[in-house]
Parts: structure tokens; sequence; C-alpha cells
């Protein structure tokens, strides 16, 4: 079973309006509105890809009913932890240029976090664990480190998809996989990453540092995983991006999606890209029928 963690989901509220001024009433053309958080949306993909799994996490109030009845309208399975307060709301604003306004979210309390602890330690080792996303303040930032520990025994495939320290701090729990993108692998380093060989060069200190596996996320370029197979390129399809919100937890659920079910990590990190690239290319997250369709454009490649 794969489970997803999202410490601060979000409702994400998606507004478009013509021509948007400051200062004065701008009336909406269309709205969405979305359960969102980087867990969730991994959920939401592999739910669509047609794996189960289920969300863990946090939520609070009336705004956190939503996500719960928004992801079991759509068959995802959820065992989420209720906080006093609210779910924040995320407010995402299309016009002549892209905006967020990004709400806080709930604190959480050390009897919260147990219960979380009590959720995870009944995994074992055919279980996939998905760490996604920033934390609250109210937490310890190496509270995914803490996560791993109790997965290490029972021998937990622990995916992490995080920042800075957050996610450097997990590298010597050895997880099964990590995905900075190549702006995020310049940050850890804290360097000017100017081509791919550069990035492959980060990407593998990131394994000699303890991750089983990295996929690097290049947008347009493409992406690369590095793994005890070897370093691989593969190439991103032809398309209109029009989503800049899930591609790289598109990536992961697609990856986690066909690995579960054959533990072939090259078609996995081709499943992978066609369903980051597929879900660019979409308004919402992707539907297996699109990924499919753009399976046939991506080559990956031994380098």
């Amino acid at each position: 079973m794969i489970y997803t963690v999202t410490f601060n989901p979000s409702i994400d509220y998606v507004i478009n309006v013509e021509d948007f001024r400051s200062g004065t009433v701008n009336r909406v053309v269309s709205e969405e509105k979305y359960p969102g958080g980087k867990g969730i949306n991994v959920s939401r993909v592999l739910n669509n890809l047609g794996v189960k799994n289920k969300a863990l996490g946090f939520i609070a109030g009336f705004t956190g009913k939503f996500i719960k009845d928004s992801l079991q309208s759509e068959g995802v399975d959820t065992d989420f932890i209720e906080l006093s307060g609210d779910t924040r709301i995320n407010v995402k604003l299309k016009s002549n240029e892209e905006t967020e306004i990004n709400g806080a979210g709930p604190d959480i309390n050390e009897k919260n976090l147990n219960k979380l602890f009590e959720k995870i330690e009944i995994l074992n080792s055919d279980d996939y664990l998905v760490l996604a996303g920033n934390v609250q303040k109210s937490l310890p930032t190496n509270i995914y480190s803490l996560i791993q520990q109790k997965c290490i025994s029972r021998k937990v495939k622990v995916v992490v998809d995080t920042t800075g320290e957050a996610l450097t701090s997990t590298l010597k729990y050895n997880p099964f996989l990590i995905k900075p993108n190549n702006h995020e692998l310049s940050e850890i380093f804290n360097v000017e990453i100017t081509n791919r060989e550069e990035i492959i060069h980060y990407a593998q200190r990131l394994r000699e540092m303890g991750a089983q596996n990295v996929i690097i996320s290049m947008a347009g370029e493409g992406a690369l995983l590095i793994c005890n197979e070897g370093v691989y390129h593969a190439t991103a399809p032809k398309g209109t991006v029009k989503n800049s919100v899930g591609a790289g937890d598109s990536l992961i659920a697609g990856f986690l999606a066909k690995y579960s079910q054959t533990l072939n990590i090259i078609e996995a990190f081709k499943w992978g890209a066609a369903s980051g690239s597929a879900t660019a290319f979409s308004m919402d997250l992707c539907k297996k029928e699109y990924v499919e369709e753009l399976l046939s454009q991506i080559n990956v490649t031994k380098i």
C-alpha cells in the first residue's frame, strides 16, 4: 500500500481575472476549488492512475471537511487527524501573470503528532510512505527524519519531497526516493548549476549522502534519474504548459504507481515523466488516459 502524508493541506482556490489591477474591484471570470497539498496531490494522481492508496495528515474546520469530502468523492481513501482551527486556503490568481497567496494553516501539537506516529507505526516492508511539502512552524524542522526513524526497523520505503534542511536531514536514513528540481539542487549545495553534467554531479552527491534513488526534474529539459543501475535521462514531450501546480507531485505518483506494480525502475521513471508532463499540460492533475498518450513521446536513455 502507498501512504501519503500532508502536514499542511489547503483548499487551492484558483481564480481567473482578465487584466487584474490592484487597488480596485476585479471580477472573476472563472474559478475552481481543489483539495491541495503535495501529499494530497500524489494521492489524487495515484487514484487517477488506478492505484489504491491512503492519504494521511491533518485537517481542521469547514475547510478541512471540504478536503476530506472532495477526496472521498473522487475515491481516495483518507485517514486524517482533525485539529482545532481551519485548514488554510491558498489563492492562485491567474491573469496577465500568476500570483499566489498562501495561508499559514493550523498548529499541530505533540498529542496530534503522536496520533500520526501511531498510524505510521503499523506500516511494513510492503508499504511506501510519501512525505511531501513544507511543514508548519510549530513543528521541528527535522520532522521527516523523526518519521523515518520509526520506519527503519520495518523497512518501509520512504519517499521525501521537500527542500533545504528538511530534505538533507533525511538522507542519513536512506530514503527510497527524493525528487528535488534543478533549482532546489542548487540551493541545497549553495552553488550555481549551469549544465546537465553539474546536475548529475550534485545529484550523485545526494546518493553518496544516503538517498537510494534521486530524480531531478528539469521542466522542459525532461528529468534525470540517478540510481544503482546508472544515470538516465527522460525527454519531455511537446505540449502547452497550462498548470504549474502539481507536476512534481504527479511525477512521484506516476513513478510509484508503476514501480509498486513492476519493480522496474526505468519503466517507473518513464511513467513518472509522462505523469508530470500530463499535469503540466492540464488544468488539474493528470488523468490516466493522457499519461498513456504521452508515454510514446518520452525516450529514456542511459547516460
